[in-house]
């Protein structure tokens, strides 16, 4: 497993975000998703639909980084991280890359209805995501941790604003946004994900699970 030191958590950098819930010493948020490479194409795609999104929302920004989340972000004390990540790596080492198309137009709000994202649904590949979200549950249940949502919209994040503003997004805003997906060149071999890996992000730390 891959180990990477990231920069320190900084709320100023996130924008006003608020956490979803209280800083502890010793606890860590914690966090297993697939990573997106977005290529230039990906960017151009998202640009255009920012361009047009902002017309209904103006407070839109980007996503700085893109990826499907496997698990909610849940708060590990420290001391259980190596447990926690060796008990992950052995679950997901038998797992191959596989593809995922993600190609509809969803407006999603986090829980507590602070945030508002425009992402792009799982259409295809549903089934191999279940699978892996099923032995990450199994993982946070060994740990007493909240597992991932039943009946889950896979989807990849890509503009987010503060409060809730789905109902200025939804309805019109959302139909010329699929149009902009749709018409756009080679939208369906850009929008053909294919998975490489699986990361854990655990307060400042990332682990690497490679796919077969």
């Amino acid at each position: 497993i891959r180990s990477e030191e990231a920069v320190s958590d900084d709320s100023s950098r996130h924008g006003g975000r608020v956490r979803g819930f209280p800083h502890e010493r010793g606890s860590w948020a914690t966090h297993v998703y697939l990573p997106h490479r977005a290529q230039e194409e990906f960017l151009e795609l998202l640009e255009l639909m920012l361009c047009r999104a902002r017309t209904y929302v103006p407070s839109l920004a980007a996503m700085e980084e893109f990826h499907l989340s496997l698990s909610q972000c849940v708060v590990l004390r420290y001391h259980w991280i190596g447990p926690f990540v060796r008990s992950l790596k052995e679950r997901l080492a038998a797992f191959h890359r596989f593809f995922c198309v993600a190609d509809q137009v969803k407006v999603y709000t986090n829980q507590n209805k602070t945030r508002t994202f425009i992402g792009l649904e799982v259409s295809a590949g549903h089934f191999q995501l279940l699978e892996l979200v099923s032995e990450v549950d199994r993982v946070l249940e060994e740990f007493d941790l909240p597992t991932f949502y039943k009946d889950p919209s896979f989807h990849i994040s890509l503009a987010w604003c503060v409060g809730d503003l789905s109902g200025r997004l939804d309805g019109q805003c959302l139909r010329e946004l699929q149009d902009i997906v749709d018409r756009f060149e080679d939208s369906a071999l850009l929008l053909r994900v294919q998975w490489e890996e699986i990361r854990c992000k655990s307060g400042n730390k990332y682990f690497s699970f490679p796919l077969r």
